[in-house]
């Protein structure tokens, strides 16, 4: 099965980038790492695309069997980077694909809210984000590497989101 993840940091740097990376690396996921700037500016012109960046973007998730979306915590909501990323793909990426979702807080605010925003975003497109999900705080990270507890956390959510794209192709089989 095909996973993708997407680094909705736009820090090179940044500890959101650090768990996709070990998502990519642990679980084969493909990395769509958005601190990499290749999109630009969402504008809703038809012009758009025909970008090499946003027709790889639309493949690489119209492809995947399941989705990580990992994002900071930014103002109450996901970033703007990850926001832009999903504002070129629609139902014929998503449509029934499950979705997982990460949040990394940051100064002790939490990442619920991120969280939130996207899984409305996820049903606006008419995604299944999985009921499981999770914040990361600063305790979670060492260096630039997830801690123990921190990489079973995702673990878990891994586990979680592979059952459900079990289940979403064997229904996929079952009623075509």
């Amino acid at each position: 099965m095909k996973l993708v993840v997407i680094n909705g940091s736009p820090r090179q740097m940044g500890k959101t980038g650090i768990v996709a990376e070990y998502i990519a690396k642990n679980y084969g996921a493909e990395l769509i790492d958005l601190s990499k700037p290749a999109l630009p500016l969402y504008n809703g012109e038809e012009s758009q695309n025909l970008l090499p960046a946003v027709i790889r973007l639309r493949q690489l998730v119209q492809q995947a069997d399941g989705v990580v979306l990992c994002s900071p915590e930014y103002h109450s909501a996901m970033s703007g980077a990850l926001k832009n990323a999903l504002d070129f793909l629609g139902k014929n990426e998503f449509e029934h694909k499950p979705v997982a979702l990460i949040a990394v807080g940051g100064g002790g605010k939490g990442g619920i809210n991120a969280l939130n925003n996207m899984r409305t975003v996820m049903r606006g497109v008419y995604a299944n984000a999985i009921p499981n999900q999770l914040v990361l705080d600063p305790v979670s990270f060492a260096e630039k590497s997830l801690t123990a507890t921190a990489a079973e956390q995702v673990d878990v959510i891994i586990a979680t989101l592979t059952r459900y794209m079990k289940a979403s192709k064997w229904l996929k089989i079952d009623h075509e």
